[in-house]
């Protein structure tokens, strides 16, 4: 799916089509039987102990290796039979825990809520990004077509519209909670990633290439659009908190920017009017972009921009499909909240161990591609795992898998990995 860092987005749940539209009786009673059963599998003994292990975890004293699969949608479209447009998104939301619960055998709880998302609308940039697609127009890979082309183009630049919707917002949480609220915990879920991907942004803008060499030719003006990323992504957050739009993220059910769940104590209570604010949430760092940079760059011209933003929150999860070799003290020192690290096995693991050691959760992301490939390696797959948690012996170890499981078989695979990562786990125990 393209990414639209930096394109105007509208952040909803479900579609508008159906909204206020009476529901027929059709669709009424299937959502119903769905969320019987979903409130059913919630209530099996084994989600409260994949509750307690994650917090066990999440609180560094881990009894074992967590095991998550994150595996995309596998839901077809043409599977769901609601009519209404709004039900076949909570249909595909009540489809999507059954299926996981059945088929994808990790450590994710299945929960009895029914999350209704903010109607948030957010805006551009001032500047109408551009990408080159290949055959497909506006999906898979692109390449960026840069719009800031020189220090004077950044006159372009605006600040992002960004508006609630509460009363959509409300009127979608109302229908689901009439149908659903006897069964179910329908609530509203809004921001709860809190991504802090400032070189995103910045290389949609920018371009890929031109990023690394303004670090060398036009060092100043890369500070400038990386400031003026970071008060925006600021002000965006403060949107957040004023229109009470942050949602809680560490529940159970709170899948963390560095993989693995969230779920721990809360860090710090709400305030009195019980809204959700900055420092009661766990944030996400990333800069994939940087990868091929130095440290004291990565730290110059990445890090040092993302800090305001981060440590503004209770803690803070660093790391996507980067590897951290040669930054972990950088974070360490400069992170003083610091609870959750990606690790990857194109890094140096060895190190990762040492550095985080119990200090944070040691967040590893196993080589997709044997489990992606025409003829899946579940073998190579283990024996990588294997090894891991042999290096990362001591450390708080979460492991997920992020694959792209959109083979007829990916369930399949998806479940077998499972099986083999919670076998492994458990002999290391």
């Amino acid at each position: 799916m393209p990414d639209k860092s930096s394109q105007g987005t509208n952040s909803t749940q479900g579609s508008n089509a159906g909204d206020g539209a009476p529901i027929g009786a059709g669709d009424r009673q299937l959502l119903r039987d769905l969320a019987k059963r979903v409130a059913d599998v919630a209530a099996l003994p084994i989600q409260a102990e994949r509750v307690r292990l994650w917090q066990a975890l999440n609180q560094r004293r881990p009894e074992r290796a967590m095991v998550l699969a994150q595996t995309g949608n596998t839901l077809r479209e043409a599977d769901l039979q609601c009519e209404d447009p709004t039900c076949r998104g909570w249909e595909a939301a009540l489809q999507a825990k059954l299926r996981r619960h059945e088929l994808i055998h990790d450590d994710y709880p299945c929960t009895d809520h029914l999350d209704i998302g903010y109607v948030i609308d957010v805006g551009d940039y001032g500047v109408k990004e551009g990408r080159i697609y290949g055959e497909i127009e506006d999906f898979g890979a692109y390449k960026v077509d840069p719009v800031i082309n020189s220090p004077e183009d950044f006159a372009k630049l605006r600040p992002r519209q960004i508006s609630v919707d509460h009363e959509t917002t409300n009127t979608r949480l109302e229908r689901a909670a009439e149908i659903l609220g006897d069964i179910l915990q329908v609530r509203k879920r809004g921001e709860t990633l809190c991504r802090n991907m400032l070189t995103r942004k910045l290389i949609h803008l920018r371009g890929y290439e031109q990023f690394y060499l303004d670090m060398y030719d036009n060092p100043e003006f890369l500070r400038q659009m990386m400031a003026f990323l970071r008060d925006e992504t600021l002000r965006e957050w403060e949107i957040y908190e004023d229109e009470g739009v942050f949602t809680a993220n560490m529940g159970p059910d709170n899948i963390r920017g560095t993989g693995g769940l969230s779920y721990a104590d809360p860090l710090a209570p709400p305030d009195s009017a019980g809204s959700v604010r900055m420092q009661d949430m766990i944030c996400f760092g990333e800069s994939q972009e940087s990868i091929g940079v130095s440290p004291e760059l990565f730290h110059e011209f990445v890090l040092q921009f993302q800090l305001p933003l981060m440590n503004r929150f209770a803690a803070v999860d660093y790391g996507c499909c980067e590897p951290m070799d040669g930054r972990y003290e950088l974070l360490f020192e400069n992170i003083p909240r610091l609870s959750s690290v990606s690790v990857h096995p194109w890094g140096d693991r060895e190190e990762a161990a040492e550095k985080l050691a119990d200090k944070c959760v040691f967040a590893y992301k196993p080589h997709p591609s044997p489990v992606e490939l025409p003829e899946p390696d579940f073998d190579g797959a283990e024996r990588e795992l294997r090894q891991t948690l042999e290096i990362a012996k001591g450390c708080c170890v979460s492991v997920t898998m992020k694959a792209d499981f959109v083979r007829a078989d990916s369930v399949d695979r998806a479940t077998r990995w499972c099986d083999m990562a919670q076998r492994v786990v458990a002999e290391a125990a």
